[in-house]
C-alpha cells in the first residue's frame, strides 16, 4: 500500500511539470492541462482517488499549499506599481467585490434551484479570481502594466477576503441550523477574522523584515525559515479563528514587499518555484475528485451562471470600480474580461461541501461540481480570447523581441544604427552620460543609469524586449546584468562579449563563472577586438539574403572578412544572435548584420 501511494504521489509530480511545460510550449495557461490531466487519472481512469490516498491529511495539506501560493503571490505586490491605481483596486476589492456577490448569489437561487445560504455562500466562493490563474494568464495576454497591475492586486488581494466572505456566509448557515442569534454571531466571528488574521500577519511581517535586514539569519537559512514561518503563522493564526490564516500570510506578504531596505529577492524565487510545483500538484488533485454525474445533473443552468459572471456581474462590478479613473475603455473592458477562477475557490468550496454534507445541508454535494465548472469555464473562455481581444483593443505589449543592451559605446552605437534601421526595437542601458548623449542624439531609446540597480526595476521599460546583450566596457556589469536579466528573459536570451583576459597567466580565475555570463557573443570576440576593427575601417552592414546568394555563398566569399552577428526575419523582425559555437544557418529572404573588417561596399 505504502509504495502505491508512494508511485501515485510520483505519478502527479511528473504529470505537473509535463503539464507546466506543454502549456509553456503552447503558450497558454497550465491550469487547462492540470485540469484534463485531474480529469484523466480521477473520474475518467479511476486511477487516483485522493481521499482514499490522502484520507484526514487532503485538506490540511491542501491548506498550507494555498498559504504558501498567497504568500509568494503577496510578495510581488509593490504599492509603487500601482501609483493611480490605488483607488480602483480598493473598489475592486471592497464594493465591487459585493456586487459581484450579490449577482452571482441571485442568479444562482435562479438558475441552479439552491437555497438562498447556498447560492450567497457559492456567490462568495467564486468572486475571488486568485494569482494561481491570472499570473500565468498574464504571461500570455501580455497586457500592459496598468491592466496587469490591476489584475494582479486584486487577484492575490481578493483570495483572503473571498475566503473571508465565505466563512462569514457558513457560519451563518451554520448558526441557522443550531437556531442561534445569527447575526451577532456572525458579527463577533468576522470582527474575530480581521483582528487576529491582520495583527498576526504585520506582526510576522514586521520581524521578518526585521530579521533579514539586520543579517540576523544566515543566507543558507532565509528560503527555509521563511517556507516554515509562513506556516506557523497560518497554522496559529488559523488555531486562534478558524480560516483567518490566509488573511495573515497576505498581509505578512504584502508587509514584507515594502519595508524598506529588505531584500527578499532569493525567498521570492524559491518560492515561485515551491509555488509551481504546489499549484500544480493540487489541481490534479482537486480535479481528480470531480464527480461527472452531479457536472451532468446541474444541466444548462450552469452555463447560464458562467454567463451571468463573465457578461454581466464581472463588467458591472469593473465599471462601478473604475469610475472617475484615467483608465481608457478599452482598458476597462480587458479588465472586465479577464477573472479567471482558481485553486483557492476549489480547495474552500472542497473544503465548505465535505462540513455542510455531514449535516445533511441540501444540494451540498453540487458545491463542489458547480465552482469546478465556472472555474473550467473562466479558464478555457479568457485563455482562448483574451490574447485576440487584448490586440484587437490595442491594449496589448507587443511581442518580446527587442533588446536590451547593456553599453553605449561606440562598438554599441555602430551595430545599433544598423539593427535599427532593420526595424528591430532597442533599449541601450549606461551609467556614461556622455555616451547616453551620443546615443540620443542618433535617435536610440536610451535608460541613463545602471541596468542592476533598483531604480532600474522602477524605471527602465522593458516594454517588447525579450533578450539582453551584455556589450559594456566593463565586464563585471555585463555579468551581474546577465544574472539579473536570467530570471526575466530566460538564460537562453542572454548574452554577453567574452571578457579580455588579464595578462596574469591565471586569468581564468579572475573571470566570473561562466554560468553566470550567458551566451558568448560574435565567435567569443572581445570588446578590444570589435573595438580594433572598427577603428581600423571596418563597418556594420546588413545584406539579404536571397536564392542567388545564400547564406553559405555570403561566407565562401567574406570568409574571415567578416563577423556574422544577427540575423532578422523581414515578417516577424524576430532576431536570430550569434554566438560562441553557434550553428544557426540563415534563411533566404532574412537579413543578416556583420562586421566587415574593411568597408567593401557591399550592398543590400
Amino acid at each position: 500500500m505504502q509504495e502505491e501511494i508512494l508511485i501515485k504521489l510520483a505519478v502527479i509530480g511528473v504529470l505537473g511539470s509535463l503539464a507546466q511545460w506543454f502549456s509553456w510550449w503552447v503558450k497558454l495557461p497550465s491550469i487547462l492541462f492540470l485540469l484534463l490531466l485531474g480529469f484523466l487519472v480521477g473520474p475518467i481512469t479511476g486511477y487516483l482517488n485522493p481521499d482514499e490516498v490522502f484520507g484526514d491529511m487532503l485538506f490540511p495539506m491542501v491548506s498550507l499549499a494555498v498559504s504558501v501560493i498567497l504568500f509568494e503571490g503577496a510578495l510581488t505586490l509593490s504599492f509603487q506599481e500601482i501609483k493611480g491605481l490605488q483607488q480602483v483596486i480598493r473598489r475592486l476589492i471592497s464594493g465591487g467585490t459585493i456586487i459581484c456577490w450579490i449577482i452571482i448569489a441571485v442568479s444562482t437561487h435562479y438558475m441552479i434551484g439552491f437555497a438562498w445560504q447556498m447560492s450567497f455562500l457559492f456567490g462568495a466562493l467564486v468572486v475571488v479570481t486568485g494569482p494561481t490563474v491570472i499570473v500565468p494568464m498574464l504571461r500570455t495576454v501580455r497586457v500592459n502594466s496598468k491592466i496587469s497591475n490591476i489584475l494582479r492586486w486584486e487577484g492575490i488581494i481578493i483570495d483572503p477576503i473571498g475566503a473571508l466572505l465565505a466563512v462569514l456566509v457558513f457560519t451563518f448557515m451554520i448558526a441557522s441550523q443550531n437556531g442561534s442569534n445569527e447575526f451577532s454571531h456572525v458579527f463577533i466571528v468576522f470582527a474575530k477574522l480581521i483582528l487576529i488574521g491582520s495583527l498576526l500577519g504585520i506582526v510576522a511581517g514586521q520581524a521578518l523584515g526585521l530579521i533579514l535586514k539586520y543579517h540576523l539569519l544566515p543566507e543558507y537559512l532565509h528560503n527555509i525559515f521563511t517556507l516554515t514561518l509562513v506556516f506557523g503563522v497560518f497554522g496559529l493564526s488559523n488555531h486562534l479563528e478558524h480560516e483567518s490564516g490566509l488573511l495573515a500570510v497576505t498581509l505578512m506578504g504584502i508587509w514584507l514587499a515594502n519595508m524598506k531596505g529588505v531584500h527578499i529577492e532569493e525567498i521570492l524565487n524559491f518560492k515561485e518555484s515551491l509555488s509551481i510545483l504546489l499549484i500544480s500538484g493540487l489541481f490534479i488533485i482537486l480535479a481528480s475528485r470531480i464527480d461527472f454525474e452531479q457536472i451532468q445533473s446541474l444541466g444548462w443552468g450552469s452555463i447560464g451562471i458562467f454567463l451571468m459572471i463573465q457578461f454581466f456581474a464581472r463588467p458591472i462590478k469593473v465599471w462601478a470600480s473604475t469610475l472617475g479613473s484615467n483608465l481608457k475603455w478599452q482598458e476597462k473592458v480587458m479588465v472586465s474580461w479577464i477573472a479567471p477562477r482558481g485553486i483557492v475557490a476549489a480547495a474552500v468550496s472542497a473544503l465548505f461541501a465535505i462540513k455542510l454534507e455531514a449535516i445533511n445541508y441540501p444540494n451540498a454535494d453540487l458545491l463542489v461540481s458547480l465552482t469546478f465548472i465556472i472555474i473550467i469555464t473562466t479558464v478555457v473562455f479568457q485563455s482562448a480570447t483574451a490574447r485576440p481581444l487584448a490586440k484587437a483593443l490595442g491594449v496589448a505589449e507587443p511581442e518580446a523581441l527587442g533588446m536590451l543592451i547593456v553599453g553605449a559605446n561606440p562598438v554599441v552605437q555602430a551595430i545599433a544604427l544598423v539593427l535599427q534601421k532593420e526595424g528591430v526595437n532597442i533599449v541601450i542601458a549606461d551609467s556614461y552620460w556622455q555616451q547616453i548623449k551620443q546615443a540620443r542624439m542618433q535617435g536610440f531609446k536610451t535608460y541613463y543609469g545602471n541596468p542592476v540597480s533598483k531604480h532600474a526595476d522602477q524605471h527602465l521599460h522593458l516594454i517588447g524586449i525579450g533578450h539582453l546583450l551584455g556589450m559594456s566596457m566593463n565586464r563585471h556589469l555585463n555579468t551581474l546584468a546577465a544574472k539579473k536579466y536570467a530570471a526575466e528573459f530566460g538564460k537562453q536570451n542572454i548574452y554577453t562579449l567574452k571578457p579580455s583576459e588579464d595578462k596574469n597567466k591565471d586569468s581564468e580565475k579572475h573571470l566570473s563563472s561562466i554560468d553566470f555570463r550567458g551566451r558568448i557573443l560574435f565567435g567569443g570576440k572581445t570588446y578590444g577586438q570589435l573595438a580594433s576593427i572598427l577603428a581600423n575601417g571596418g563597418v556594420v552592414k546588413s545584406t539579404l539574403m536571397t536564392e542567388e546568394f545564400t547564406f553559405k555563398m555570403y561566407l565562401e566569399k567574406y570568409g574571415s572578412q567578416v563577423i556574422p552577428m544577427f540575423a532578422i526575419s523581414p515578417k516577424t523582425k524576430s532576431v536570430k544572435i550569434f554566438y560562441q559555437d553557434n550553428t544557426f544557418k540563415v534563411p533566404v529572404h532574412w537579413v543578416l548584420v556583420g562586421l566587415f573588417s574593411q568597408d567593401n561596399s557591399l550592398e543590400r
